[in-house]
């Protein structure tokens, strides 16, 4: 569910750059805080996203987009969108959202704790968090601009993000739901030079 129709577009042309997938992938051009509504008729085997940084970055004037809400109206929001998420997921099922704390824009510089609201309002729609990994992003100016920003407030450079992964359910059965994994050494070649 993606509030901008040209969002939608762009993904459904990326579509043929993955691997073929079946059921393929479906983007439905709405309000994500009204996706219970809006599907109510699907039951989704796993829920992924990377949701907006709050007022990080703007994606559109739209008032309803949540980039352009302050941060007590966008995590009342957000906590809406995945509740409605987990409520589509099925029983015994992971959804997995990536995200990254953000700072508060009014000068402080602290950060507003934006993974633990994530973790908390999946705690309240009833997923547990199953796991975590730390995706490293590119580090682009990181480099040049992180000494001065040092300097000047004691602020590291940051270049990941939080891969968080929820269980609704048993973890058991939605490890099983998911199917065999294969790790064969012809997947990870690499493994057999160590």
């Amino acid at each position: 569910m993606e509030l901008r129709p040209e969002q939608v577009e762009a993904n459904r042309g990326q579509l043929g750059l993955l691997q073929p997938a079946d059921p393929a992938p479906a983007w439905h051009v709405g309000d994500s805080r009204q996706i219970g509504r809006r599907l109510a008729d699907v039951e989704a085997d796993f829920v992924f996203s990377c949701p907006p940084y709050a007022d990080l970055e703007r994606y559109s004037d739209d008032p309803a987009d949540l980039s352009t809400m302050d941060y007590p109206a966008f995590l009342t929001a957000y906590r809406e969108v995945i509740a409605g998420a987990v409520g589509q997921l099925k029983p015994d099922r992971f959804a997995c959202f990536v995200v990254g704390d953000v700072r508060e824009k009014r000068g402080t510089g602290v950060y507003r704790n934006f993974v633990a609201d994530t973790i908390e309002a999946f705690l309240d729609a009833g997923a547990q968090l199953y796991n975590e990994a730390i995706l490293l992003t590119a580090y682009g100016s990181l480099p040049i601009r992180a000494g001065k920003q040092f300097a000047a407030s004691r602020k590291l450079g940051k270049t990941h993000q939080n891969v968080l992964v929820f269980v609704k359910g048993d973890w058991k059965r939605a490890v099983a739901a998911c199917g065999d994994v294969n790790v064969s050494d012809d997947l990870f070649p690499e493994a057999d030079e160590e």
